[in-house]
């Protein structure tokens, strides 16, 4: 956090000739969330009843802003294991009570560049490889510096260098759970608006500079190409997906080894009833832990399925192909963007081919005012990987 603050210190005087034109708003938000999970294997059950509250406040002045923000877990039920203290007799819920600074940023904004510094949410492209893993309660930030240029019509730029990661475990994590990761990881990512969608190559360096981390072996080096697009099909809307990347051992990762990820995602929105279906492969490389492709700095939650087996890919790799459908109305009643959505994923190993399980995933989400209520289940039902899984999740969230 020195680094961080010492870097807005040295920018903050830039912004001092429009300090009589300083504008302030709020920030908050809260969530109260309950989850239950019951998994084959353990003795109970796990219940987790949590509320996160957000507070800040936003200054403006000209092309310059400033926010901090902090943030408390609160455990009102605590009937589970949260990954860190006293023992996995229960299913693990990642979300420790915690208290913390959550953003702490100075931001430059003009046409065609911006620039913010410090402690910052992250997110490239559909956060597979860097995201705010926004799911979890403490969620996850950088310190960091990051500029975004599109001087060039239809070309973007993005690039990140972030010396620390905040993790989901909060100010008591520890071991391999630590509060916080050092290290000097490097995010960039170049697209071209093309007819058929962004055209974009990307380079993450992740540097997992913390022994207590896997021993460095979660440091690795991506580089790969994404298109992302959509089309208009009479009155549906088409949205699609192609991924590639390499991975391989960076930095001081023990390891050498080199592993593939491919992507394929395709949606079709009826303006009411959706559905969809895709492939995606991390694939694995000599079959050693830790050898096959890994995203730590993912929002994992997002991908191969709620029940969150696959966060670390395994030794033999995995492949998740899924179909999705569902409906969405603007308005029913009262209540306004009314979504329902079930997911289905069938998983195998990268090598050999190996039957891993499926799962089944459910959702239903509403909004009534500043409120959303969601009701969400996922059910894994495990083959030759992992145990049989039911996870519930009943939540609320508010925003100011």
């Amino acid at each position: 956090m020195a680094r961080t603050l010492m870097l807005l210190l040295a920018l903050a005087p830039f912004g001092a000739a429009h300090a009589r034109d300083v504008t302030l708003a709020p920030l908050g938000d809260a969530r109260l969330r309950y989850e239950q999970v019951d998994q084959d294997g353990l003795a109970a059950d796990a219940g987790a009843l949590t509320l996160r509250v957000r507070a800040g406040i936003e200054a403006k002045a000209g092309r310059w802003s400033a926010l901090v923000e902090g943030q408390g877990n609160l455990a009102i039920v605590d009937a589970y294991f949260d990954g860190l203290d006293g023992g996995a007799t229960r299913p693990i819920v990642a979300d420790p009570q915690n208290i913390a600074l959550t953003r702490a940023q100075l931001r430059y904004a003009a046409p065609g560049i911006a620039v913010t510094a410090g402690r910052q949410r992250l997110g490239f492209d559909d956060e597979r490889f860097v995201g705010s893993v926004g799911f979890r309660q403490n969620g996850q930030s950088f310190d960091a510096l990051r500029a975004e240029i599109s001087a060039i019509k239809d070309v973007k730029a993005d690039i990140a260098y972030a010396w620390s990661v905040r993790t989901i475990w909060g100010i008591d994590g520890k071991g391999a759970r630590q509060q916080a990761v050092s290290g000097g990881n490097i995010f960039a990512r170049l697209s071209v608006q093309t007819p058929v969608g962004a055209l974009g190559a990307f380079a993450y360096l992740v540097d997992q500079d913390e022994a207590a981390v896997s021993a460095f072996r979660l440091s690795s080096q991506s580089y790969g190409v994404r298109l992302d697009g959509g089309q208009r099909l009479g009155m549906a809307k088409l949205a699609y997906q192609l991924s590639y990347a390499r991975q391989s051992d960076w930095h001081r990762n023990p390891n050498d080894y080199a592993a593939d990820y491919y992507l394929a995602d395709v949606a079709v929105d009826f303006g009411g009833p959706r559905i969809g279906a895709g492939y995606e492969m991390l694939g694995a490389s000599n079959g050693a832990a830790l050898t096959s492709f890994q995203t730590p700095l993912a929002t994992g939650f997002k991908f191969q399925g709620w029940a969150d087996k696959f966060l670390v890919t395994p030794p033999d790799g995995v492949r998740d192909l899924y179909a999705s459908a569902g409906w969405g109305w603007k308005a029913v009643g009262p209540l306004n963007a009314v979504t329902v959505q079930a997911v289905y994923h069938a998983f195998r190993s990268d090598r050999a081919s190996r039957a891993y399980g499926d799962e089944i995933d459910l959702l239903a989400s509403a909004k009534l005012g500043k409120l959303t209520g969601s009701v969400r289940y996922a059910h894994y039902k495990a083959d030759s990987f992992a145990t049989d899984t039911d996870k519930l999740w009943l939540q609320l969230d508010w925003t100011l």
